[in-house]
């Protein structure tokens, strides 16, 4: 009996040996882990890739779109109007552009359109075939026409293709009519027709193109104010007086339209002096505008107006369509833009004019030297100094303590360690 008792507290021995070992280990690991977040707390070290980027100088600005456009209206400009030409359509000079209705143009329409139908019963009941081949061509014509219709979303392309279907059911109409049983009267409602058209067509007032350029029906009655002849009559009391949104599209007009410059456009701005970035005129530059698009700009006109207000003008010659449809602007000025290996600020230390960076190879840190291309607020791009610059510099790794080459994805940090080898 007392033998079993003695193996009984052999056992228990080692069971509250390994248990007091655990608790040590534990207390030992919570330690160690308040140790390290207050280390951490305390002195933060952050950690960064070496990666591929890029950095951007750029001020968000409201502008002014000044281009040169022509506002054309006419007479009967009450009447209504019809598009001839699509928005955003080109034209060229002294081409129709639209027209305005003519008196009476309701009843007109309405009667052409019943002899339409009649014109169409007609045919339908004339029993006489007709296989000539002009109507072969014309219905061959017609159904490529239908068929490109089809495929396209294109408006400007969808008003041609339906003015062409038009003109050949006209001239098919008139051939059957000539050479039908039914002819006679065919020929009737054709001629009818005709003379209908013919009073419509002379009581409309075609406007014409006073330029070349693109067709628009966005007016806003800025046409003759906001113009590119004389850049220095602008400033910011005169910009705020046009009491415009920004950001709002121009309304369509109903009773007017106008042809603008598609090649060129301006963009006027009023911004503080400091926010220049010492642009010069004739710079060239990039504008963002507010749906991502960016646009190359030159720097065509410059004036300090006041202390604080500078005049700034772009000129555009690229996508100048993207812009009609606005008058006052949201946009970024990028004022440069360079790409490289890509670093915060914080991690690039700078002694006696020199840069450098710490690299962080599986715990081994070291000092690296660098070449500061350029800098925003809150980035770097880096690279490396090459043979013959460094022997200009008259520096060497081994004079300096330090490595002179930084790789791509190399890890570095941002808080120099005291033990930095």
């Amino acid at each position: 009996m007392k033998k079993k008792i003695n193996d009984k507290r052999k056992v228990i021995k080692p069971n509250k040996i390994k248990i007091i070992f655990v608790s040590i280990l534990t207390v030992a690991v919570i330690i160690y882990g308040i140790y390290a977040i207050w280390q951490l707390a305390s002195n933060p070290t952050d950690v960064f890739l070496v990666e591929q980027g890029s950095i951007t100088q750029e001020e968000r600005v409201e502008g002014y779109v000044i281009r040169k456009e022509e506002k054309v209206q006419g007479n009967n400009y009450k009447n209504g109007m019809v598009q001839i030409k699509a928005e955003g359509e080109k034209c060229a000079k002294d081409e129709n552009i639209f027209r305005y209705y003519t008196k009476g143009e309701e009843n007109l329409v309405a009667k052409i359109q019943e002899l339409d139908e009649k014109i169409d019963e007609a045919q339908k009941n004339d029993t006489t075939s007709v296989f000539s081949s002009d109507i072969k061509l014309l219905d061959k014509e017609i159904e490529l026409r239908l068929n490109e219709l089809s495929k396209t979303n294109d408006i400007q392309k969808i008003t041609e293709y339906k003015k062409e279907i038009e003109n050949y059911i006209k001239k098919k109409t008139e051939i059957i009519g000539e050479n039908s049983k039914s002819g006679s009267y065919l020929n009737k409602l054709i001629q009818q027709r005709k003379e209908y058209e013919k009073k419509l067509n002379s009581g409309s007032e075609y406007i014409k193109a006073p330029m070349s350029g693109v067709v628009s029906y966005k007016v806003d009655g800025l046409e003759d104010v906001l113009t590119p002849d004389d850049f220095s009559s602008y400033n910011r009391s005169f910009f705020e007086s046009l009491n415009l949104k920004t950001g709002q599209a121009i309304a369509t007009s109903t009773e007017s339209g106008k042809v603008v410059n598609n090649y060129e456009c301006y963009i006027a701005t009023i911004i503080k002096k400091d926010k220049t970035h010492d642009i010069e005129k004739d710079d060239r530059l990039e504008l963002r505008l507010s749906n991502g698009d960016e646009i190359p700009a030159r720097v065509y006109y410059i004036q300090e107006q006041t202390d604080d207000d500078v005049l700034v003008v772009f000129r555009i010659t690229k996508d100048v369509e993207k812009l009609i449809d606005n008058r006052k602007i949201s946009f970024d000025i990028i004022f440069w833009q360079y790409s490289g290996y890509k670093v915060p600020n914080t991690a690039i230390i700078k002694e006696d004019d020199l840069a450098y960076v710490i690299r962080n190879r599986a715990g081994y840190l070291s000092r690296v030297l660098v070449k500061v291309e350029k800098e925003s607020d809150t980035y770097s791009i880096i690279d490396n100094y090459d043979s013959d610059e460094l022997k200009e510099m008259g520096v060497s790794s081994s004079s300096l303590n330090a490595s002179t080459k930084i790789n791509l994805y190399d890890e570095i940090q941002a808080v120099a360690d005291e033990n930095v080898r």
